[in-house]
């Protein structure tokens, strides 16, 4: 069973782990493919002027280059740490327990840029990359990642199921092949009507909510319907949607 979250562009800064390495974060087999864009972007960074053009980056945010450079030999922390933003802020890993960590170390993976998808638990430097970049020497990240992501998440998966609360950017990195069982959560508001229209903002909030009770609660799902179940046990609305590779997280 696993949970795949998407990455925020916001992170912390240092960390007091060993720097990265790219051999021992989860699905080991995607070293290939991290080295390479791993190794573009320190490339790209001794260039500041190319890499502000190339990755879209503002006057104010021209310290993201240095990162960038000294990514791998940068200090790192768990990857469910780093980041911040709505998602994350609502997750709080840093006030879990520990059983709740473990928890989210073996079934959370965050689908990052330059990495692909790695572990809750997985200690990662911070770093600028979006899913959109191309950078200069690899394939554009959608063409470098989403077959070698695709079949490793596959393989992680087994028989079990995948609950995908990853953005569309970050799906075309790694889609979920057709083989794996698995559902695409989306988070809709609810109208007077009992219609339900998609949310923006409060879809961040409500991913990163539902990781932390599903964390607390040592969540086990086989299928969509045990994950329904366990939904309304911790006053969850979800539903199915209109696909049935869907299912709707109904926020409050």
């Amino acid at each position: 069973m696993l949970i795949l979250l998407p990455p925020s562009e916001t992170k912390y800064p240092g960390g007091d782990g060993a720097p990265v390495r790219l051999a021992e974060l989860r699905l080991p087999e995607l070293v290939g493919e991290r080295e390479a864009v791993s190794d573009a972007l320190v490339a790209l960074s001794a260039d500041p002027e190319r890499a502000a053009r190339v990755l879209k980056l503002g006057a104010r945010q021209l310290g993201e280059i240095e990162r960038n450079a000294a990514l791998l030999g940068a200090p790192t922390m768990p990857a469910v740490d780093r980041y911040t933003g709505v998602l994350f802020d609502a997750l709080d890993a840093a006030t879990l327990s520990a059983g709740a960590r473990e928890w989210l170390s073996r079934h959370a993976l965050i689908h990052t840029a330059p990495f692909g998808p790695v572990g809750a638990g997985d200690a990662i430097p911070a770093y600028r990359l979006a899913a959109g970049a191309a950078l200069p020497g690899v394939p554009p990240l959608r063409r470098h990642w989403a077959a070698a992501a695709s079949a490793a998440l596959g393989r992680a998966a087994g028989d079990g199921l995948v609950v995908d609360l990853r953005s569309k950017a970050y799906v075309e990195l790694g889609p979920l092949a057709e083989g794996v069982t698995g559902v695409a959560v989306s988070v809709v508001a609810e109208g007077a009507d009992g219609a339900v229209r998609a949310l923006n903002h409060f879809n961040k909030k409500a991913k990163g909510r539902f990781t932390r009770l599903a964390a607390e609660s040592a969540a086990v799902w086989e299928t969509a319907d045990d994950l329904l179940v366990w939904a309304e046990a911790v006053g969850l609305d979800m539903r199915r949607g209109e696909s049935p590779r869907e299912v709707l997280l109904v926020a409050e």
